[in-house]
């Protein structure tokens, strides 16, 4: 059994802090821009309207604005209205945390519509190419979520547990690591098969991205707390997974439009 003993600050420089959460996000967004430019160039060099590499540059900005905006709206709305609506300036301090993976997604939905409406581009596209490059910056936000202790699973007898002495003795489930290797790493390989397939048809990564993530973080929400000021909505499920239960059936509602 284990004793968690990371520190979420990497240096600390007295004036300021490099922390691994930053991190994650950093190195999220580059290797994300390298293998989505990749993915273009090799799977969609043959379109007849090829995108432009220049474009996915300048998409990135409008992502990287949507996912931080919708992210952090998405924490104010789903998790903690009430304390945002009595606190408003607190929803601006984004450096004490609370950011909603949900929400970040509906930002990043809405910034690819922005975006495509302005280049004349499909949209579906591109969202090919994210939900393709997300698993990357997925993986690398759960293991900072494991190094700060946050997230934590329920209590456990696995051999595996791992003590949080920043919560209390009890050992629990790892379940961040539970996530960062069923939603990074086995939904990365999965949408890379399914991209690299022959006669690809394109929005197939997008909604099986909505279809996968949901099912593999309602597994992954069943190890894991629920947060202590929500607890389980209607005494049965935790926030997240119902979240990401709605991801799933958009998910397949896109597939049943799309087949038509």
């Amino acid at each position: 059994m284990l004793i968690h003993s990371f520190d979420p600050v990497l240096i600390d420089f007295g004036f300021i802090s490099i922390r691994w959460y930053s991190l994650a996000y950093i190195f999220g967004i580059l290797f994300a821009w390298w293998y989505g430019k990749k993915i273009i160039i090799q799977k969609f060099k043959n379109l007849e309207k090829k995108p432009e590499i220049k474009q996915f540059d300048d998409l990135i900005t409008y992502l990287i604005i949507s996912m931080i905006v919708g992210g952090r709206l998405g924490y104010v709305i789903f998790y903690n209205f009430s304390f945002y609506t009595s606190n408003p300036i607190e929803i601006i301090k984004i450096w004490e945390g609370g950011m909603s993976f949900h929400g970040g997604l509906i930002g990043i939905i809405i910034g690819t519509y922005l975006f495509s409406l302005k280049t004349k581009t499909q949209m579906l596209f591109f969202l090919d190419v994210i939900a393709c490059v997300s698993p990357i910056g997925i993986f690398l936000g759960r293991i900072a979520n494991f190094i700060n202790g946050e997230l934590i699973g329920k209590v456990t007898s696995v051999p595996w547990a791992i003590i949080f002495p920043s919560i209390d003795m009890a050992p629990r489930h790892p379940s961040q690591i539970y996530e960062a290797f069923l939603e990074g790493v086995v939904l990365f390989y999965i949408l890379r098969f399914i991209i690299s397939k022959k006669g690809y048809k394109i929005g197939t990564c997008s909604y099986m991205f909505l279809i996968l993530y949901g099912i593999f973080r309602s597994v992954s929400e069943y190890f894991r707390e629920p947060d202590a000021h929500i607890g389980y909505l209607f005494s049965v499920v935790s926030t997240g997974t119902f979240l990401s239960l709605i991801m799933i059936i958009v998910g397949l509602v896109t597939l049943n439009f799309l087949k038509k």
